[in-house]
């Protein structure tokens, strides 16, 4: 059992708030550690699965193919969360569409590798299911009409592997929201200036905005994230802020988790370098899984192995559903002996 990190540390049901009953509560908070080791057991099992995979396509074809790591994977899937603002931008979707998005992205990423599924291709998906998840539906129609070089097709195929690689977890609670519940009760401290308060608050939310760029929302609660970037733009009032919550206490516990938080966001909050992308994604198109490439003796098998799959499973179907007809019994031997016992049922509640 993985010890929890600081930010998780559990808490009595009788204190519980709504987040902690949340499914990103319960499934999409880990420790920094953790996700270092998540993201390369992942990789170092794509590269494992990617070899064979070439290989079968053509003996001693991955010899000399230079497959990507783990922080290579993470720098390309940064650079792609990063363009999610700028599609937001164009189509003036609201930030909550924009924060959604973004942890798809970085949920997505924490179960599957650029090296299947190109960062791309899931941030247009992403950004789509957003929209219908907040609930600022767009038809796929326009929004794909949108894209330079985009098809619906390109948008619909990889929805369900989404949906399926969040869990079907979609509601998100995010720092911005947070930010702004502390920004109205901020104006309720002792001599709070309305001006300071709001330049204080839009710097914040600059800050909250470079924190999606970082794993910040993996690791710590939004309130948490919320409150440092506060803390970034003025850390007089946050702190003001945090000491009225813990009026009993001279030092408030929330203040000591600001740091690294802090840190997080100063230190990983900027877009990557573009020129490293650059050569990245060169050798994403060398280290792509063949099984994925349409035309490649790796895919044509892949694709035959499942159509074979399919056709034995309708055989199957088909084999039962004839033994069931020659015995006279077109539900199954089962369904029937359901039948009987609901039928005995209904007779008892008849007397």
């Amino acid at each position: 059992m993985i010890a929890p990190s600081p930010a998780q540390t559990p808490i009595s049901v009788s204190q519980q708030s709504l987040y902690e009953g949340s499914s990103q509560f319960r499934h999409w908070r880990f420790s920094l550690e953790q996700l270092a080791h998540m993201r390369h057991t992942l990789n170092e099992d794509a590269v494992s699965a990617i070899r064979n995979a070439f290989e079968s396509d053509s003996p001693g074809s991955s010899a000399n193919v230079s497959f990507l790591n783990a922080d290579e994977e993470h720098l390309l899937v940064k650079l792609y969360v990063g363009k999610i603002s700028q599609l937001c931008g164009h189509f003036r979707f609201p930030e909550e569409v924009e924060a959604t998005a973004v942890s798809y992205m970085k949920r997505f990423y924490l179960k599957n590798t650029v090296m299947d599924w190109h960062p791309k291709n899931v941030m247009l998906t992403a950004l789509f299911l957003a929209t219908k998840t907040t609930n600022h539906p767009i038809s796929l129609e326009s929004y794909a009409s949108h894209i330079p070089r985009t098809v619906p097709s390109d948008v619909l195929d990889l929805e369900f592997l989404v949906a399926q690689s969040l869990g079907f977890d979609f509601a998100v609670w995010h720092p911005h929201r947070a930010l702004w519940g502390m920004w109205l009760d901020m104006q309720t401290l002792p001599d709070a200036l309305i001006e300071e308060l709001a330049k204080a608050y839009e710097n914040a939310v600059g800050h909250a905005r470079a924190a999606r760029l970082t794993d910040a929302e993996l690791v710590y609660t939004p309130s948490q994230i919320a409150l440092a970037c506060f803390s970034l733009a003025s850390p007089t009032l946050a702190s003001a802020w945090a000491r009225s919550k813990f009026s009993s206490l001279s030092h408030p516990p929330v203040l000591d988790v600001l740091e690294p938080i802090k840190a997080l966001i100063l230190r990983d909050g900027s877009p990557p370098d573009v020129e490293a992308v650059r050569e990245v994604d060169r050798r994403l198109k060398l280290c792509k899984n063949p099984e994925k490439i349409p035309g490649t003796n790796a895919y044509i098998k892949k694709q035959q192995a499942k159509e074979q799959k399919a056709d034995e499973k309708r055989l199957r179907k088909a084999e039962a559903a004839r033994i069931a007809m020659e015995e006279g019994d077109p539900f199954g031997s089962e369904l029937a002996k359901k039948a009987a016992a609901a039928d005995l049922d209904d007779d008892d509640d008849d007397d």
